[in-house]
């Protein structure tokens, strides 16, 4: 074993066992959505992930191993990212279904060009992604899902201590399971405008083969551009729906992971 002591005692063993319980809680907050944006400082983030670690060790009995450098402890160091990374993950997946159902939309009223780097995964999106991830952060912070998944992070320790957080075939399949949902979600996003320019692509090729002489392509841009838009503001009482489901979907999901 390899222990490293600097000769403080009790509080040198403290300080690593706030180490130690900042390991899941950053990962958690590393892969989630919102607080590991690359627009959060990453100041910021270790002052709130350290702020919280000193709230669990309070809180929660943590058994720290013996040596942290040992392969025993870097083993459950690496639990404990496992651990804190898919907790993220699945909240990352609900942002992730409306820039999938922004993909769909833009690419058929024609504004797939018009991208713009997304503040939350540093990715290039297009900019309708950026209103639906402004318009469903929004709706996460106002029905306090932050809160609540803070509160399934410190769950955590309880379903998963340290050192028995290998999570297992039937975790796994929950998420990927979750997975799915998330893309029938994004599909019932996208479908109602979709199906609109559908109808419009119909329109223009009918009028494009009844009058030849006209220009397609002037005729079927600005069409599809001002369709989309109208169906948009048409659906906003429909996404605000799916949007207020996703993140409860979400938390949901994470609670089951550490009910199972």
């Amino acid at each position: 074993m390899i222990g490293m002591t600097f000769g403080f005692g009790a509080l040198e063993a403290e300080l690593w066992k706030l180490v130690f319980v900042m390991t899941r809680i950053g990962a958690a907050l590393l892969a989630a959505p919102f607080f590991g944006a690359g627009t959060v400082p990453v100041q910021l983030r270790v002052a709130i992930t350290g702020a919280l670690a000193v709230l669990v060790c309070a809180w929660v009995p943590v058994q720290v191993p013996a040596a942290l450098f040992s392969v025993q402890g870097l083993l459950m160091i690496g639990g404990e990212v496992l651990v804190g990374l898919t907790l993220g993950f699945i909240l990352q997946l609900c942002f992730a279904a409306p820039v999938l159902a922004a993909e769909q939309i833009g690419g058929a009223m024609g504004l797939s060009l018009a991208t713009a780097v997304d503040p939350v995964s540093g990715a290039q999106s297009p900019a309708l992604g950026q209103y639906f991830t402004v318009l469903l952060t929004l709706v996460f912070l106002g029905l306090g899902g932050h809160l609540q998944f803070i509160a399934l992070v410190i769950e955590s320790y309880s379903a998963f201590p340290p050192g028995q957080t290998w999570l297992g075939a039937e975790r796994f399949e929950v998420v990927a399971g979750f997975g799915s949902a998330m893309f029938l979600a994004a599909l019932a996003i996208a479908l109602p405008v979709t199906l609109v320019l559908l109808l419009v692509q119909v329109l223009t090729g009918v009028i494009s083969r009844s009058a030849p002489s006209l220009n397609l392509f002037a005729l079927g841009l600005p069409l599809g551009v001002l369709a989309g838009l109208a169906a948009l503001i048409l659906a906003v009482p429909l996404l605000i729906e799916q949007f207020g489901d996703l993140p409860e979907q979400g938390l949901e999901q994470v609670g089951s992971l550490l009910a199972r």
